[in-house]
């Protein structure tokens, strides 16, 4: 079993409220649950109406699939005009790591 996750740090264009930032982030992440099949969250910025870190995590049989829903996860964030990606983080853990 191998675990993956992604964390998007981004900068959000013409936001000046939370709601704003809402209707922004709302959208991605939808399109990522549809996209990758994996689990998103806005994990962390709730307070700044111009950042968000979003989570992605999958739980998959291989590396290479694991690997690949991360990749597809990253173009769709990168693909967005309305937000620029300032970093991705990303681990990689095999189910019997210590």
């Amino acid at each position: 079993m191998w675990i993956a996750w992604i964390e998007f740090d981004l900068l959000l264009g013409d936001v000046h409220s939370l709601k704003e930032k809402r209707a922004v982030v709302r959208p991605i992440l939808a399109e990522l649950r549809r996209a990758t099949e994996a689990s998103v969250a806005e994990v962390g910025a709730h307070d700044l109406h111009r950042r968000a870190e979003l989570g992605v995590a999958v739980v998959a049989a291989g590396a290479d699939r694991a690997t690949e829903v991360l990749d597809r996860a990253e173009r769709l964030v990168a693909a967005h005009p309305e937000v620029t990606l300032l970093a991705a983080r990303r681990r990689l853990r095999r189910g019997d790591d210590d």
